[in-house]
């Protein structure tokens, strides 16, 4: 199984960071308002950014890094 770490865009500007087993599943939840709180009512979401990991763990560590890292250095990271 592959797991995925993701960031989008929200309507506002922000970031959201997450991770999933199923990124067009994940997507599609975010988009109708089912996905994570923080991204309800911020659309329109676009997926700017994607690491695939061959195990959850690796996933979710990457994810805790992302979400620790600066707007900047977010920013980076999406332009690379």
């Amino acid at each position: 199984m592959i797991y995925y770490v993701y960031i989008l865009r929200c309507g506002d500007g922000s970031f959201y960071t997450g991770w999933t087993n199923d990124l067009k599943k994940r997507l599609t939840a975010h988009q109708e308002g089912r996905g994570a709180k923080y991204t309800r009512g911020r659309g329109p979401l676009q997926l700017v950014y994607t690491e695939e990991f061959d195990n959850k763990s690796e996933a979710i560590k990457r994810e805790y890094h992302i979400k620790k890292m600066s707007r900047k250095e977010k920013e980076t990271l999406i332009d690379s």
